[in-house]
């Protein structure tokens, strides 16, 4: 029954959002790779990669025999001069053409990248609290969920942030099991206290000793992906199976995200990423109730 939940996402290929991320390994090679390792479902991706419009992003899924699930979607959300809802829309209309359901916000900085990021006033974790509410809603009036995913290098990162946010607004919670881990947060610990809260799951593994240098800022985010801090399922120090056996116990029945974030300095010659992304996938399936 799990395997029916289980997805992938484009950044397991290096595909990303954030401008001067590596090399962004074509389209129709990676959904192509989705399919060969028997992936049926996955994240769309960042904007503009299947396409812009969304009836095109549908049909480029269909095409290539996957179902969408929804995606990430980082948005500023702390400051009261910005509207976030035209690009929460135009994201949800992708989804309701698509078939998907999900809609993982981030809260963004406003500069590029997830090496640093500033400190909210009181004020502006109203407003951002306020935001997530306003987009809890206007999915649910479209169908849709809405998570926020706390991110290393967001707004939402570590312990202090994702409590703040769960005790101030409505909205679900993406448990990133890579991005806690990395922000010094047990993501079985957080899923166990608020396993009501829990829609959308995004697994990776992570070396811990690199996480480590991240929060020390012995190391700055990017060059620690780049020199490996996601690691495939069951090679990395988070507890993949405890989490996993934790949710099914609480009846869960939303997705489980398959991502590694890499960074690539080149065009792949052989498998590249799908090695990984197959041991990742052997791995849950190993491990599923």
């Amino acid at each position: 029954m799990m395997r029916g939940r289980i997805a992938g996402a484009p950044i397991s290929w290096g595909v990303c959002e954030v401008d001067g991320w590596g090399v962004q390994m074509s389209r129709d090679r990676v959904l192509a790779e989705m399919r060969e390792v028997g992936l049926e479902a996955t994240e769309f991706g960042p904007e503009g990669w299947l396409a812009d419009d969304p009836a095109a992003k549908a049909a480029v899924l269909r095409a290539h025999g996957l179902k969408a699930v929804g995606g990430f979607l980082p948005v500023v959300l702390h400051d009261e001069a910005a509207d976030p809802t035209p690009t929460f829309d135009t994201f949800a209309d992708a989804c309701v053409a698509a078939g998907a359901d999900v809609v993982v916000l981030a809260a963004a900085t406003g500069v590029n990248g997830y090496d640093a990021r500033p400190t909210l006033s009181a004020a502006q974790w109203a407003t951002l609290c306020a935001h997530l509410d306003a987009l809890h809603d206007r999915a649910q009036g479209r169908g849709l969920k809405a998570v926020l995913h706390p991110h290393i290098g967001t707004m939402v990162e570590g312990s202090d942030d994702v409590e703040t946010v769960l005790g101030r607004s409505r909205v679900a919670l993406c448990v990133d099991t890579g991005h806690l881990m990395a922000a010094g947060v047990d993501p079985v610990l957080l899923t166990k206290e608020h396993t009501g809260r829990v829609a959308h799951v995004h697994l990776k593994d992570v070396d811990a000793a690199l996480a480590g240098g991240v929060r020390s800022g012995r190391v700055t985010f990017s060059d620690a992906v780049r020199d490996g801090l996601f690691r495939p399922l069951g090679q990395g120090d988070v507890d993949v199976a405890g989490m996993v056996a934790l949710l099914e116990a609480h009846g869960y029945e939303g997705w489980y995200v398959l991502e590694q974030d890499v960074m690539l300095d080149h065009e792949p010659e052989g498998e590249g990423p799908l090695a990984d992304v197959r041991a990742s996938l052997a791995y849950l399936q190993e491990v599923a109730p």
